[in-house]
Protein backbone atom coordinates (compact mmCIF):
# COMPACT_ATOMS: atom_id res chain seq x y z
CA UNK A 1 0.00 0.00 0.00
CA UNK A 2 2.85 2.37 0.67
CA UNK A 3 4.12 2.05 -2.91
CA UNK A 4 0.68 2.65 -4.42
CA UNK A 5 -0.08 5.32 -1.83
CA UNK A 6 3.09 7.22 -2.63
CA UNK A 7 2.01 7.39 -6.29
CA UNK A 8 -1.29 8.92 -5.15
CA UNK A 9 0.15 11.24 -2.52
CA UNK A 10 -1.20 9.24 0.43
CA UNK A 11 0.73 9.06 3.69
CA UNK A 12 2.46 5.77 4.48
CA UNK A 13 0.53 3.18 6.47
CA UNK A 14 1.89 1.62 9.62
CA UNK A 15 1.59 -1.77 11.29
CA UNK A 16 -1.23 -0.60 13.55
CA UNK A 17 -3.33 0.42 10.53
CA UNK A 18 -2.57 -2.85 8.75
CA UNK A 19 -3.54 -4.89 11.80
CA UNK A 20 -6.81 -2.95 12.11
CA UNK A 21 -7.63 -3.68 8.47
CA UNK A 22 -7.15 -7.42 9.01
CA UNK A 23 -9.73 -7.66 11.81
CA UNK A 24 -13.24 -8.96 11.16
CA UNK A 25 -14.46 -5.36 10.80
CA UNK A 26 -11.48 -4.25 8.70
CA UNK A 27 -11.15 -3.88 4.94
CA UNK A 28 -8.86 -6.82 4.17
CA UNK A 29 -10.09 -10.36 3.61
CA UNK A 30 -7.27 -12.36 5.15
CA UNK A 31 -7.28 -15.59 7.13
CA UNK A 32 -8.70 -19.06 7.00
CA UNK A 33 -11.63 -19.95 4.75
CA UNK A 34 -13.90 -19.88 7.82
CA UNK A 35 -12.71 -16.40 8.76
CA UNK A 36 -13.49 -15.21 5.22
CA UNK A 37 -16.92 -16.87 5.33
CA UNK A 38 -17.67 -15.21 8.68
CA UNK A 39 -16.56 -11.82 7.41
CA UNK A 40 -18.64 -12.04 4.23
CA UNK A 41 -21.73 -13.07 6.21
CA UNK A 42 -21.18 -10.30 8.76
CA UNK A 43 -20.84 -7.72 6.01
CA UNK A 44 -23.95 -9.11 4.32
CA UNK A 45 -25.87 -8.47 7.54
CA UNK A 46 -24.67 -4.85 7.47
CA UNK A 47 -24.95 -4.04 3.77
CA UNK A 48 -27.38 -6.62 2.32
CA UNK A 49 -25.14 -6.75 -0.75
CA UNK A 50 -25.63 -9.41 -3.41
CA UNK A 51 -22.16 -9.22 -4.97
CA UNK A 52 -18.61 -9.29 -3.70
CA UNK A 53 -15.53 -8.33 -5.64
CA UNK A 54 -12.18 -9.50 -4.34
CA UNK A 55 -8.67 -8.81 -5.52
CA UNK A 56 -6.34 -11.59 -4.47
CA UNK A 57 -3.04 -9.77 -4.82
CA UNK A 58 -1.32 -6.75 -6.27
CA UNK A 59 1.58 -8.75 -7.62
CA UNK A 60 3.20 -9.47 -4.27
CA UNK A 61 2.19 -13.09 -3.64
CA UNK A 62 3.77 -16.07 -5.36
CA UNK A 63 1.59 -17.59 -8.09
CA UNK A 64 1.09 -20.89 -6.24
CA UNK A 65 -0.30 -19.08 -3.18
CA UNK A 66 -2.72 -17.06 -5.30
CA UNK A 67 -3.88 -20.23 -7.02
CA UNK A 68 -4.43 -21.92 -3.65
CA UNK A 69 -6.45 -18.92 -2.42
CA UNK A 70 -8.62 -19.03 -5.56
CA UNK A 71 -9.10 -22.77 -5.11
CA UNK A 72 -10.16 -22.37 -1.47
CA UNK A 73 -12.52 -19.56 -2.38
CA UNK A 74 -14.19 -21.66 -5.07
CA UNK A 75 -14.34 -24.96 -3.17
CA UNK A 76 -14.92 -23.85 0.44
CA UNK A 77 -15.91 -20.19 0.77
CA UNK A 78 -18.36 -19.74 -2.12
CA UNK A 79 -20.30 -22.96 -1.45
CA UNK A 80 -20.65 -22.00 2.24
CA UNK A 81 -21.92 -18.52 1.32
CA UNK A 82 -24.37 -19.99 -1.18
CA UNK A 83 -25.68 -22.37 1.50
CA UNK A 84 -25.97 -19.63 4.12
CA UNK A 85 -27.58 -17.11 1.74
CA UNK A 86 -29.69 -19.06 -0.76
CA UNK A 87 -31.01 -16.79 -3.46
CA UNK A 88 -29.01 -13.78 -2.26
Amino acid sequence: MNHIGKEHGWPPTNREQFDADTTPKGAYFMGSPQEIIDKILMQHEWFKHDRLGLQFSVGTLPHDKIMKAIELYGTVVKPAIDKALPGA
